[in-house]
């Protein structure tokens, strides 16, 4: 009885909290700014959409619904980088100069991610990177100001691995051609130590028409032994799944993926018992804080929390458990200090920022699709949780 008070109590906190932190909220001295650039318009919107409701509630979550760490109120100032990297770098600067941001948040898209870095090494600020996934981002482009509660691409790979990497196995990749497809499918490969990788295929990421391609893959593989698969790795618009209209099952080759938004899994339900890996999905996670966003979400919204609105809470989260360890200090050096090594909650369970690169040690899942007629989109049914012990995740940077 007591946990459905406190349930109803903070509920009412986070709405009075997020109505406190409307654009037009004036910050004062003392105030903790956040500044938030992301993609809110452009090709990955929806994805940008659901990081900002995470980390709005993520936020209030993690501050009891008051909004305040240590008496100092929390005050978030959205940048759109309308996903163009030189959008995303000036907003970014505009933030830490203009806006006397004490941390950033952003961007979705990774290409946006790249530019945005050396402004955070410039003015000394912390980027915390979500959800923006290429490796590179902690890895040869890092510096020591940027941290990321997002999956990197070699966790997306090494979880996918998991479910395909077997003897007698032959993959081809379609991906999309910048940051986010190439750094996958490097680590994707670097992942695989059974399946060979035989083809990899990318197109424009605005790519519509995707006969030509299919074909390619099509010839990569149909002369291969064994089991053929196309994995699909791809974002925001544009429907790869389409490729399956040209029948590969004439060449016994079938199609993997990762997890993705809900509007996104529609198109699995054309895939039962597909197979992949994903960062997310609502059913799958069992703590306290999933069920709390689930709960909140579908009050709210009517519908389930998603793959990014999951993310943004993480990022929420992360800044939270900072500030409250700094005694709400936003010291740039007091809080790397800080969040090397930190250990907090999140919808997944706990995650850790590896001191190394700050990339965020997490659990993946191992899913196969379940279609059921009564829901809109593929069910990604729990194979297996692949815990952060069980991933060799690379040390990419040049620290």
């Amino acid at each position: 009885m007591r946990q459905n008070t406190k349930a109803r109590s903070l509920a009412r906190m986070l709405k009075a909290g997020l109505a406190a932190l409307s654009l037009g909220a004036v910050a004062s001295a003392q105030d903790i700014k956040i500044a938030h650039v992301y993609d809110k318009t452009g090709t990955l919107e929806a994805y940008a959409k659901q990081t900002q409701t995470g980390l709005m509630m993520g936020l209030s979550y993690a501050t009891g619904g008051t909004m305040k760490v240590n008496g100092r109120k929390l005050v978030v100032i959205e940048k759109d980088s309308q996903g163009k990297p030189d959008v995303g770098k000036a907003q970014l600067a505009s933030a830490y100069a203009d806006d006397k941001a004490d941390i950033a948040v952003g961007p979705t898209s990774s290409g946006v991610a790249l530019a945005m870095l050396p402004v955070a090494e410039e003015y000394k600020k912390i980027l915390l990177v979500e959800p923006a996934v290429a490796d590179s981002i902690t890895g040869d482009k890092w510096n020591r100001y940027i941290f990321r509660t997002g999956r990197n691409s070699s966790q997306d790979a090494i979880s996918n691995a998991v479910a395909l990497d077997k003897q007698g196995v032959s993959i081809a990749t379609l991906a999309q051609d910048y940051a986010f497809g190439r750094d996958f499918v490097k680590a994707f490969k670097g992942a695989l130590k059974k399946a060979k990788l035989v083809h990899e295929e990318y197109l424009p990421a605005n790519t519509t028409d995707f006969t030509a391609g299919a074909q390619r893959l099509f010839d990569a593989l149909k002369g291969k032994p064994g089991r053929k698969i196309i994995f699909i790795n791809w974002a925001g618009a544009g429907n790869p799944f389409k490729i399956a209209d040209l029948d590969p099952k004439r060449y016994g080759i079938e199609i993997a993926t990762g997890g993705n938004i809900l509007p996104a899994l529609a198109a699995y339900k054309a895939f039962p018992g597909l197979e992949g890996a994903a960062y997310y999905y609502y059913e799958i996670p069992k703590n306290p804080v999933n069920k709390w966003l689930v709960a909140e979400h579908m009050k709210q919204f009517k519908t389930p929390p998603d793959f990014f609105t999951a993310g943004g809470m993480c990022a929420g989260m992360a800044v939270v458990e900072a500030l409250k360890k700094t005694g709400g200090n936003t010291n740039t050096e007091k809080l790397i200090a800080t969040m090397e090594g930190m250990s907090f909650e999140t919808p997944k369970g706990r995650m850790v920022f590896r001191k190394e690169d700050h990339q965020a040690l997490q659990a993946m899942y191992h899913f196969k699709i379940k279609v059921d007629p009564k829901v809109a989109w593929a069910i990604p049914e729990l194979v297996r949780e692949i815990k952060i012990e069980e991933m060799d995740i690379p040390v990419r940077n040049k620290r």
